[in-house]
């Protein structure tokens, strides 16, 4: 019997992993899944009408797009139904359908597919998305209403302007009875995804435990409340599903901790000192401008460099 019927030869590296984007990207999506039911819940058919518009949004833009540079068509793997969700996570419930459209037309387009698609952006496309809609459309992002349709502040723009007394109790903001952009109130719900996702080995819980402490520590710091703070807004989405992102953030161990801390310093930041009273959104989109200079400096380097840099 000959050797090749015996083994299989194949060139390095050998590691087997059954995992693949499909299942990663798939895996996020389920873990999604448990936010999304909290905001039917408590913004009922805006929350629906959101995801729906977004999510189909950003699958009919990336397959015309990929038909039009002649390219796979990647909409099977799942990448664009979670930037459909993300991104309407990431807004008010009164935010028109046709402004859901054109922010996830923006995500695929300028926030993915201008890279190169999947694995190739810099930027976090939900965000990048949410960012811009935000600047161009500044009153219809910022219009919030509570889940009884009552028009209202956030917990952390109630906060920003001095409204103390009437902030809601630690319970609401944990179950998600709170006014805010529809995927981002409910903390129980986000936790639940990303405990499922960290269960799935889909991603790890150091990031998300050094962002959450770090806003934790430096809110007390400051004097802000710091279970408040951790609560509030759209940390906990930021901590489970975006700074978790394997295509923005460093592949290196060290740069992701680097990455995670440094999130949590410029969200405090601007939640403090900012005009704005949210912070996450614009903390990870700077971290991820950063993040090939991250890997650059926290790359491990081969023995040959060592003992190279020693002679010399």
């Amino acid at each position: 019997m000959k050797i090749t019927e015996l083994f299989e030869v194949s060139i390095s590296p050998h590691i087997r992993d059954e995992d693949s984007v499909s299942k990663i990207m798939w895996s996020v999506a389920i873990a999604l899944i448990p936010a999304f039911i909290a905001s039917l819940v408590f913004f009922g058919n805006d929350a629906l009408r959101l995801v729906f518009v977004s999510v189909c949004a950003c699958l009919i833009t990336e397959y015309v797009i990929r038909k039009v540079r002649k390219r796979d068509c990647t909409i099977s793997d799942g990448s664009a139904v979670i930037t459909g969700m993300l991104l309407a996570f990431c807004v008010p419930p009164t935010v028109p359908s046709w402004m859901i459209a054109v922010g996830a037309f923006l995500a695929i387009a300028l926030g993915k597919e201008i890279f190169g698609g999947l694995g190739m952006n810099v930027f976090n496309p939900a965000l990048a998305a949410r960012a811009i809609l935000l600047a161009a459309f500044p009153s219809e992002m910022t219009r919030w209403t509570s889940p009884d349709a009552v028009t209202t502040a956030t917990p952390l723009g109630m906060v920003k302007e001095g409204l103390t007394d009437s902030l809601p109790q630690y319970y609401d903001l944990f179950i998600g009875n709170v006014g805010g952009c529809i995927g981002e109130t409910s903390a129980i719900a986000l936790i639940l995804g990303g405990l499922f996702l960290v269960f799935r080995k889909v991603i790890k819980i150091e990031l998300p435990l050094i962002y959450v402490g770090g806003v934790f520590g430096l809110s007390a710091l400051v004097g802000r409340d710091p279970v408040y703070e951790i609560l509030a807004g759209g940390l906990m989405l930021g901590a489970f599903f975006m700074i978790t992102d394997m295509v923005t953030t460093p592949v290196t161990r060290v740069g992701g901790y680097i990455f995670a801390g440094g999130c949590a310093v410029i969200t405090v930041a601007i939640r403090s000192w900012g005009g704005y009273p949210e912070g996450v959104c614009y903390s990870i989109l700077i971290m991820n401008a950063i993040t090939p200079l991250i890997d650059k400096y926290t790359a491990p380097r081969r023995l040959g460099q060592i003992l190279q840099k020693k002679n010399v």
